[in-house]
């Protein structure tokens, strides 16, 4: 999130060269209704459409005929197979003006010829097509069709060609080894080949469709009914695999590949197909392997992570499905452990929140669609193009399937298993992810009692390391703390990132010794004095020393170890300091890694006069430096220096682009038997540096004076002629503030960045400057600091090696 414009910019623009590349990639050599039916499909994968159609025109040219369409029903909507020429339907307005039409609910409501649609809360488009059809689009978003929306509809109108009218009319002739139902009459028309497959003798079938679905296996019945009732099937082809029972007792799989035609002149609508024999098609799908496998792996899932990772091995493969996400329920909120596949550009914007944590979590309130199917608790399938919200569209844009997941009379979580291209949902498939959501359901609870105490670990460690991490002038930086496995530990191992003047930043990595209370806090001690020493001004041994002097003044026990690196993000080097600690490893831009050779001090708390020698870094944009406590790198298998290498192999076969990858691949291998913290830092290097002059300004009757003048003759190179004169007061206001109230050396230092100047003056002194709340007529001083505040856009002080820095950042004209 760099630039909010060109970001939001991009983002409206993302679906419509997406939906030409796809319409695009149709092939030309399809059947004209096939193609038409792919090319509708590509309006409910981008846009939020729920309902898409085609109209064409009738063989008397006076009516247009629902030639395809796909989505939901649409009688749903109140929409009509046929729609007069003549009429004030959408679809004939769109004709006869040639423009597209776009109505929300209120301009529906006033719809002579869809009087159904004025009590539904939705909103319709509809594009006229080159050939004399119509392409009709309905959706229930709330805010209709936007305006990318619409040009994906332009795009799909502009693709779409109506099928040949004996077609549309439905007056194909019937192959043979199909079959042919009448919607209207339920008479169906079947060739011997279908009767065989479904062991019937020719000379007995009564031709009624009941009597085929009587076979059905109870389960499946509902799936083939909404195929074979017309009110629940939209024109165009379906497939749909099913259950018959067998004089065995057993079951045979059938496949069904049907289209429902509409009605012709007089007659009613047909729904003409073929079966054929899937159960070859099927070996090992339908018994209970992949359950038994399913279940034996969550037997042995120890943790809330494990069981994730057992749902993802034993679904995605099977179901073909893009991505899954197994989430716990804690409240009102979905805490995420798994995510399949774990890079953030897979998940929508809500599943990549950057939290502290290993795996993002979410609002359930965010998605009310979830919220229902947990409230609900049974499992729960949207086709491509149903009208979701973006948190679970994204997920799965050409089908989702929510799996509540049921334990002990309450929900544990949630399974979502999304298709990037239009799914069809199985019977089998539905019994698969119920059988398997109540596995999981149970494998939770058992694993989340495993993990609760290590989630007290967490908890309390939690609230002693940052929130969140700041962001960097030039670099990313990414955490990670895993807490001991051995028992209920508290361990004293932490990390900060450190913001600093002058675009210097602070990363800092220690260790103090012990697993328990007084560890935890000792630990949050220290990370308090190191970050007030280095907010001071101080350079790292000298921070480094204040902390070792403070911790024994503590006359504690125990004591701690630390690594301290002061990056100058401008320059692209630094200086580090380890008191005990192991060293930074660097990854450089070519790949190859490096640890570093320097001195180190004795732990803190150990030595009261003991000296901290700093080493030098130098970082090229691309260089990423890690560093990390012992629990990563050693174990009772294998020692530091075995650790430091493995830990640098993994560095250079990471992908530095993904740092949070990066973080998590690293510590796949981390010894559990020990808390764990680990910082990385990626250098980019800083896009535009600063312009920075000093003067040093010696205690003469005329510094104030030359301080002016070494300002203006400065911003006379810089080229900046804005607020010179404003710029001048502040400076003669703030050196002779510091020349008259203070002693010793007085510094200025002038930095100018994206027409922003910082005039900063130090001083030896301690004391801030006040700012008087009243000043009367006769008052001759007081008003240096309010004049000040006036010019600057903001203005402080802050602490700098025993003494203070006034500072004040005036805006400049763009």
């Amino acid at each position: 999130m760099t630039d909010v414009v060109s970001e939001g910019a991009t983002g409206r623009r993302t679906r419509t060269p997406r939906a030409e590349l796809a319409l695009k990639t149709l092939a030309a050599d399809l059947d004209p209704r096939e193609r038409l039916r792919r090319v509708l499909e590509q309006a409910l994968v981008f846009t939020p459409a729920a309902f898409v159609a085609v109209y064409a025109p009738g063989p008397g040219g006076d009516e247009l005929h629902l030639a395809e369409s796909a989505g939901v029903p649409r009688t749903l909507y109140g929409l009509r197979d046929r729609y007069p020429l003549s009429g004030g339907s959408p679809a004939a307005e769109a004709l006869r003006s040639g423009r597209p039409r776009h109505l929300g609910p209120g301009e529906l409501a006033r719809c002579a010829d869809a009087p159904r649609l004025s009590s539904q809360d939705i909103s319709l488009a509809a594009h006229p097509l080159r050939d004399g059809g119509c392409l009709i689009a309905v959706t229930e978003d709330q805010d209709g069709f936007g305006g990318e929306d619409r040009d994906c509809l332009g795009l799909v109108a502009d693709a779409a060609v109506c099928p040949p009218p004996a077609e549309a009319e439905g007056a194909e002739e019937l192959p043979t080894s199909q079959f042919s139902l009448s919607m209207d009459t339920g008479h169906v028309e079947v060739d011997d080949d279908v009767l065989h497959l479904f062991g019937l003798d020719p000379a007995d079938f009564d031709g009624k469709v009941e009597t085929l679905l009587s076979m059905t296996v109870p389960e499946d019945l509902p799936s083939l009914m909404s195929t074979v009732e017309a009110d629940h099937m939209s024109i165009g082809d379906r497939e749909l695999e099913f259950r018959i029972l067998q004089p065995s007792g057993g079951h045979k799989w059938l496949r069904m590949r049907a289209r429902l035609l509409p009605a012709a002149e007089g007659g009613s609508a047909r729904l003409v197909g073929t079966v054929s024999d899937a159960s070859k098609l099927r070996a090992g799908v339908n018994d209970v392997t992949r359950v038994q496998r399913l279940a034996a792996a969550l037997a042995t899932a120890g943790t809330v992570r494990d069981v994730g990772k057992a749902v993802v091995a034993a679904l995605r493969k099977p179901l073909q499905a893009d991505r899954i996400a197994l989430a716990e329920l804690e409240g009102d909120r979905l805490v995420v452990t798994v995510l399949d596949p774990p890079e953030p550009e897979f998940w929508p914007e809500l599943w990549r929140t950057e939290w502290r944590t290993e795996w993002p979590d979410a609002p359930v309130r965010a998605m009310p669609t979830l919220a229902t199917a947990l409230n609900e608790g049974r499992p729960a399938v949207w086709p491509a193009g149903a009208p979701l919200e973006p948190a679970l569209a994204e997920v799965g844009p050409g089908g989702l399937a929510v799996l509540p997941l049921p334990a002990g009379g309450r929900m544990a979580g949630a399974c979502l298993i999304g298709w990037d291209t239009p799914h069809e949902f199985s019977p089998e498939e539905r019994a698969l992810l119920t059988a398997s959501a109540g596995l999981a359901g149970q494998a939770l609870v058992r694993a989340h009692a495993f993990d609760a105490e290590h989630e007290l670990i967490g908890m309390l460690q939690r609230t002693l390391l940052p929130r969140r991490l700041p962001r960097l002038p030039g670099a990313v930086a990414v955490a990670r703390y895993l807490p001991t496995t051995a028992g209920l530990e508290v361990g004293g191992d932490w990390y900060d990132v450190i913001p600093l003047p002058d675009n210097h930043v602070a990363l800092v990595i220690g260790d103090v010794q012990g697993h328990n209370a007084s560890a935890a806090t000792l630990m949050g001690q220290m990370r308090t004095a190191l970050r007030a020493y280095a907010v001071e001004g101080h350079p790292p041994d000298v921070v480094v020393s204040h902390a070792n002097r403070l911790l024994m003044d503590l006359e504690t026990d125990l004591f701690a170890t630390c690594c301290y690196v002061d990056v100058d993000m401008e320059e692209g080097s630094a200086w580090y300091v380890r008191a005990g600690h192991l060293p930074p490893v660097l990854r450089h831009p070519d790949g190859s890694t490096e640890v570093p050779e320097s001195e180190t001090g004795p732990p803190l708390g150990v030595v009261a006069q003991a000296d901290f020698p700093m080493s030098p870094l130098r970082f090229q944009p691309g260089t990423i430096v890690a560093l990390t406590t012992d629990g990563l790198v050693e174990s009772v298998e294998i020692d530091i220096e075995d650790g430091l290498d493995r830990l640098a192999g993994g560095l250079a076969a990471s992908d530095p682009g993904h740092l949070g990858l990066v973080a998590d691949g690293l510590l796949a291998h981390a010894n559990r038997s020990d808390d764990v913290a680990l910082l990385l830092m990626r250098y980019d290097g800083m896009a535009r540096r600063p312009l920075r002059e000093s003067w040093t300004i010696w205690r003469v009757p005329e510094a104030v004076r030359h301080a002016r003048r070494f300002t203006k003759r400065t911003l006379r190179s810089w080229g900046v002629d804005d607020e010179v004169d404003a710029v001048l007061l502040v400076v003669s206001e703030l050196v002779t503030n510091a020349l008259v109230h203070t002693g010793g050396q007085v510094r200025l230092d002038l930095t100018l960045i994206n027409h922003r100047l910082r005039i900063a003056v130090a001083d030896n002194s301690p004391r801030s400057p006040i700012k008087p709340t009243s000043i009367g007529w006769e008052a001759t001083g007081g008003r240096g600091i309010l004049l000040v505040e006036a010019m600057s856009a903001a203005w402080g002080t802050v602490p700098v090696s025993g003494g203070k820095q006034v500072w004040s950042e005036i805006l400049l004209g763009e």
